[in-house]
């Protein structure tokens, strides 16, 4: 049996990740410090499971790492774990350095020294993967195409430069020392187990309730959107399959500005819950934020062509799915809706949850 192991394993990408990994027999070893966006309660399919050990704990700690390393001996390590929301960063950039930087350099010279160590044929296996954003290559014109692997970096956040600097260091331990270490870059990721402070559990949320759609701006800026499975069956197609020192652009194919995004989801829930439609007129436009990107759009060709792989959802299918979810999972809402959940929304969106 494969082992990996996943860093950020209790948030949203990460315990989706899980859960598929464990679905296709691979053992994981989940480490999660269990911020404000980790939640044990994601990985419910999956509690009773033996395969999957859960260890609370920070990937810049260097003792913790090399101690799990060690025991567990994993043929693969996925680096999921993340400052990932830019509006928490320009209100708090300290800790996505701290976490973004500092913590992925730990893990990862942790695991290129462990990496040295390993017989030649393991050696020749492991692989290291450090899941990253479209975000690094800054913002598009209306008229620019995608981002492609070989696009310049241009962060405008500070999440976004965090996530920059990781990506260097990554790259810098393939091209000096050999590690095998591959870099993906994804597009916006939506779907079940979405922390609710990201736009569409947000809107999702809030049209159920009856509660104002803030949007930011015009809602004109464009965000390429992918379903969060899709994303996690590249992630593991690319831990068996990638080349060390690749990158790979991770995409749905899926661009729509955020006021399309939101009237969609309006228009699935008014099916679903026609008894308190129109939802659409619970829209209401707020001021953007500081340095608020206006495109993003990525070219997945690369993984297309040299991998096979390719999203399955559409916009539609996959908003619905998520919809669903949402629905038929109230006590995780009510769960994650904590008091320093209440007080951000009211400071960035003036909203009473």
């Amino acid at each position: 049996m494969k082992t990996y192991l996943i860093t950020g394993g209790a948030g949203f990408i990460g315990s989706n990740l899980v859960i598929l990994a464990r679905r296709k027999g691979i053992r994981v070893i989940n480490l999660d410090l269990l911020t404000y966006a980790g939640n044990l309660r994601n990985l419910d399919p999956i509690k009773d499971d033996p395969e999957h050990i859960f260890i609370k704990g920070d990937i810049g700690d260097r003792k913790l790492v090399r101690e799990i390393l060690k025991k567990y001996n994993p043929e693969c390590v996925i680096n999921l774990a993340a400052e990932s929301h830019v509006d928490r960063s320009i209100e708090d950039p300290e800790k996505f350095i701290k976490t973004n930087i500092l913590g992925t350099f730990h893990l990862l010279d942790e695991c290129y020294r462990y990496w040295l160590h390993l017989e030649d044929k393991k050696k020749e296996r492991f692989r290291f993967l450090h899941v990253s954003t479209d975000e690094v290559y800054g913002s598009l014109d209306p008229d620019d195409p995608p981002f492609t692997e070989n696009s310049r970096y241009a962060p405008n956040s500070p999440y976004s430069a965090s996530k920059a600097a990781a990506d260097h260091l990554v790259r810098a331990y393939n091209r000096t020392y050999g590690f095998p270490s591959i870099i993906t870059n994804c597009s916006n990721n939506y779907g079940p187990r979405q922390f609710p402070e990201k736009l569409i559990p947000l809107m999702i949320l809030n049209a159920i309730e009856g509660k104002p759609l803030p949007i930011y701006g015009d809602g004109m800026n464009i965000r390429d959107w992918i379903y969060v499975e899709d994303h996690c069956e590249a992630l593991l197609l690319v831990a068996e399959k990638g080349i060390p020192g690749e990158v790979y652009n991770i995409g749905g194919r899926c661009e729509k500005t955020n006021l399309e995004i939101v009237k969609t989801i309006c228009r699935i829930i008014d099916e679903i819950c026609p008894e308190k439609a129109p939802h659409e007129s619970l829209i209401r436009f707020v001021k953007d934020r500081p340095g608020h990107d206006r495109r993003y759009a990525i070219d997945c060709s690369k993984i297309e062509k040299e991998l096979g792989w390719k999203p399955k959802e559409t916009l539609e299918t996959g908003l619905r799915k998520t919809v669903e979810w949402y629905l038929k999972n109230p006590d995780w809402v009510r769960s994650v809706k904590t008091g320093e959940y209440k007080d951000w929304m009211k400071r960035h969106y003036g909203l009473e949850i």
